[in-house]
């Protein structure tokens, strides 16, 4: 099986690390303390817009997700998410807005998560993907999927309730594999998506369907995008990935076949690549490496064994 190297497999995943945040869920339905987290003094608050938050970089030259206490935060009722509270006992909400709010300094910048997930620490940027994920799901479900209604915020922004036929929604979210695949002969298999540009590829990827085990989408997906047979499939890790509702679970897996046949309609070309090939493709500007922050530059980093080029966002 492909080799993982002491270097490559230390290595975190972007978004995975504990971010020690307890997310009490517990607290969500009791309006209560609800209201007296929301008005402590150390309770920090941050606003979410269309994927986006507002970072700032620190004298010491940390970037940090711009906070504030919660009774100098915009008004909203709503739209107000209650995120969990850290070790300090600090709660920690999210507020989705319509556009993300200026700041006097204008040293403030917007930012989606796969800038800021390469930026911010574990903890804020574990604050962000919970928040964004809720942000989503919460523009994309108003409506009741059983009678058509309106639906309400409750639970802290964790449940949506129909007051016409009673039913409950919850967040969505969407199981994805997504693939290192390597030959006898050690080569990786990367695609590019039809949509993609020229010279951008990474591992093959896709969703789950119903019925169907996460090693059964495994080779299903890479069959059905590039025409190639796999055996042994063998997990490495998963990731959150709130663009806008998956969560990716990451597999190893071996060929057993080699003769490519893509499908046209998600993958638009895919090749082998022995581990020269790639490097000196990376080199060139042939192949564009994937994002920092997707699982997919981590499984290659398993197989390639050493950090793969970086990227511009």
């Amino acid at each position: 099986m492909t080799t993982w190297t002491d270097h490559t497999a230390d290595r975190p995943i972007s978004l995975t690390a504990p971010s020690g945040i307890d997310r009490a869920a517990h607290h969500r339905l009791d309006e209560a303390w609800l209201a007296a987290a929301w008005s402590h003094p150390t309770t920090r608050c941050f606003v979410v817009s269309g994927g986006q938050v507002l970072i700032d970089e620190t004298a010491d030259g940390r970037t940090e997700l711009v906070m504030t206490p919660a009774f100098e935060a915009p008004l909203t009722e709503a739209h107000r998410y209650f995120l969990g509270i850290d070790e300090d006992g600090v709660r920690y909400f999210a507020l989705q807005k319509d556009a993300l709010p200026g700041r006097i300094d204008q040293s403030a910048r917007p930012a989606g998560l796969r800038e800021a997930g390469l930026l911010l620490s574990p903890r804020e940027a574990g604050l962000m993907v919970h928040a964004v994920g809720l942000e989503n799901w919460q523009r994309t479900h108003r409506f009741c999927s059983r009678c058509g209604e309106r639906t309400v915020i409750a639970a802290a922004g964790h449940i949506r309730r129909c007051q016409a036929c009673g039913a409950e929604h919850y967040p969505r979210t969407d199981p994805a594999v997504i693939m290192a695949v390597t030959d006898e002969d050690d080569r990786i298999l990367l695609g590019r998506q039809v949509h993609w540009p020229e010279g951008r590829f990474s591992t093959l990827a896709g969703f789950v369907e119903p019925g169907e085990s996460i090693e059964q989408a495994v080779r299903r997906e890479v069959f059905e995008e590039a025409g190639i047979s796999v055996g042994q499939v063998e997990y490495v890790a998963s990731q959150p990935w709130p663009f806008p509702s998956s969560l990716m679970l990451g597999f190893l897996a071996r060929a057993t076949s080699t003769e490519i046949n893509v499908d046209g309609d998600e993958i638009g070309e895919a090749r082998w690549f022995s581990r020269d090939e790639l490097g000196a493709a990376f080199e060139s500007g042939e192949v564009l490496p994937p994002y920092g922050i997707s699982i997919a530059a981590r499984l290659i980093e398993l197989w390639y064994g050493k950090p793969l080029p970086t990227r511009s966002v």
